[in-house]
């Protein structure tokens, strides 16, 4: 066991500690996702980043003078984040937690000049190592993005429009659920002859392409139709399924803003707004419509 230096007081020797046990812990989650790539590149990438945690956790232990054992639960928990909503997600998200763990750096004495080669590897190294990790979903999300969006504004506004001119739930529902299923084979078909004419510079596959837009569209329109086929008032209905609208938005928005770096609230708030306009002006056009129906 290495010597403990006496310069280090028992509170900064607790704080380092902490600093050892998340790079063991992220040493071990590194290992366990490359062990699960079948892409030779993204775990070259992963067992790269892995060996650097190690390094940092062996460098921690010089001063602490104690073996810290990993975090298993976390271990567990990105490793099952990353098989379901994808390995630059959940590495990235892990590293947003890093980062803020990375902010009591700056509180350690002078004297721990590791503390700062390691934070700049942090910050440098393993995010240049994280952005060359290649997934599949990542270059489909702007099919992803066409099928949600369109989905969510047209349908949304359907429905708003539909929900005054019919007042009948199990009739909006029939009707939103044909339209939708008619557009999302659109969509998923105009997005197929799109890609195709990109050229052969672009990695998107045109089948490949459709299938991620088609099936964004169809699970959008499962979703805002819900509503109306569990709930019996109407008007409770279309407000349920405006609030799905918003957290579907705001989840896919927190995905994109971690997974591509990119900031949440203005893509937020500009889905948002688009999709509760066309519903707000639809909603308008169901009630003239349903007001010149009855004279």
């Amino acid at each position: 066991m290495h010597a403990v230096p006496t310069a280090i007081d028992e509170s900064t020797r607790a704080t380092i500690r902490k600093h050892q046990q998340a790079e063991i812990t992220e040493h071990h989650i590194y290992l366990q996702l490359a062990a699960c790539q079948r892409d030779d590149g993204n775990r070259a990438v992963l067992e790269r980043i892995a060996a650097d945690e190690k390094r940092h956790a062996a460098i921690w232990q010089r001063h602490t003078g104690e073996t810290v054992a990993p975090d298993w639960g976390k271990v567990r928990l990105y490793v099952w984040i990353c098989r379901l909503f994808g390995l630059t997600f959940g590495t990235k998200l892990m590293e947003r937690g890093e980062n803020r763990a990375q902010q009591s750096y700056g509180e350690l004495p002078a004297s721990i000049s590791d503390a700062e080669k390691i934070r700049h590897e942090e910050d440098v190294h393993e995010q240049a190592l994280l952005n060359m990790i290649d997934e599949e979903r990542l270059r489909y999300v702007g099919s992803i993005v066409l099928g949600l969006n369109d989905a969510l504004v047209e349908l949304t506004g359907a429905l708003a429009g539909l929900t005054l001119a019919l007042q009948n739930t199990r009739l909006i529902a029939m009707t939103g659920c044909i339209t939708g299923i008619a557009a999302a084979f659109s969509m998923a078909a105009s997005e197929y002859l799109s890609t195709k004419t990109e050229g052969e510079g672009e990695k998107k596959h045109p089948v490949k392409a459709a299938v991620y837009t088609g099936a964004a569209y169809i699970l959008t329109v499962v979703l805002l139709i819900l509503p109306y086929l569990l709930l019996p008032n109407y008007l409770l209905a279309l407000g349920c399924t405006l609030a799905v609208a918003i957290a579907i938005i705001a989840a896919f928005n927190y995905y994109i803003s971690v997974a591509r770096d990119q900031p949440f609230g203005r893509r937020f708030g500009e889905m948002a707004l688009l999709s509760l306009s066309v519903s707000g002006i639809s909603f308008l056009v169901g009630f003239l419509l349903r007001g010149l129906g009855a004279e």
